[in-house]
């Protein structure tokens, strides 16, 4: 549904994005990671319309989005940071937002998932950031759009909320929804993406499952597997058996940096 050409941006004489090329087009939940200043931020606020890119093509179902708003009906965005009146009521936000589209909100089974009725009539300023953000989550899904976009939607969530977003995930994957999720919670992603997407230095430098990324590398968890990407990105994956891992009484080789600069 996203495919993205040769996507170029610069701030000043910061190139933040050189040439990234990338196919979102596959129904499921795609994770992309990074380190700080690794592009994730310009490249979902280039597919939002956000950020006009200097060079490249982003196509949306087909179509490419350059000087083109009438997409972003087909999407959900849930942001890192909403920002509405402190003064407007949860009851008052909903409403304000489903005034500004044509489509019909759902929002009923949503404000019950996430516990929000006792919410319904305070003001956003009231709120605690868990439960904010538990309207934001609601904004995002509650109309019946086929691309989810979601910038760190584990953020100030409790156990119990978070266990209704995964649920929530879970059933609009089943549904056949592409959703694009940014995440520093490794645990998170590790348990609910079905494709990673690492961005080192405004490229693609891994693209493929979490279990081929641990695999190559030796480690039972995803964020070990990170870890080993960002002390030296160039370097070759160490052998299994220099870091004492076995498996079956054996050690496993790893292959070369060639195959995960892919």
């Amino acid at each position: 549904m996203v495919n993205i050409q040769q996507l170029r941006k610069s701030f000043g004489r910061l190139d933040v994005l050189k040439g990234v090329d990338l196919a979102l087009d596959t129904p499921g939940i795609k994770a992309i990671l990074g380190p700080n200043g690794s592009g994730k931020t310009t490249l979902m606020k280039s597919i939002l319309g956000m950020v006009i890119p200097d060079s490249g093509t982003i196509t949306v179902a087909g179509d490419p989005i350059r000087g083109r708003w009438d997409y972003r009906s087909q999407l959900g965005y849930l942001p890192q940071i909403a920002r509405f009146p402190d003064n407007l009521t949860v009851r008052e936000l909903l409403h304000f937002v489903a005034d500004l589209r044509k489509e019909e909100p759902h929002w009923d089974p949503l404000v019950e998932r996430f516990g929000l009725t006792p919410f319904w009539h305070k003001r956003l300023g009231h709120l605690s950031g868990g439960t904010r953000q538990k309207v934001n989550i609601v904004l995002a899904f509650m109309y019946d759009a086929p691309l989810l976009m979601l910038d760190e939607p584990t953020a100030g969530l409790d156990p119990v909320a978070l266990q209704s977003l995964k649920g929530l995930l879970r059933e609009e994957r089943a549904r056949g929804k592409r959703i694009i999720i940014t995440s520093h919670i490794m645990d998170f992603v590790e348990e609910m993406a079905d494709e990673i997407v690492f961005l080192l230095e405004g490229t693609v430098y891994y693209q493929g499952t979490p279990q081929a990324l641990k695999d190559r590398y030796g480690q039972s968890r995803l964020e070990p597997a990170i870890a080993e990407i960002l002390r030296d990105p160039y370097a070759a994956p160490r052998p299994v058996a220099q870091r004492s891992a076995h498996h079956n009484g054996a050690t496993r080789p790893i292959s070369s940096p060639q195959t995960i600069l892919s």
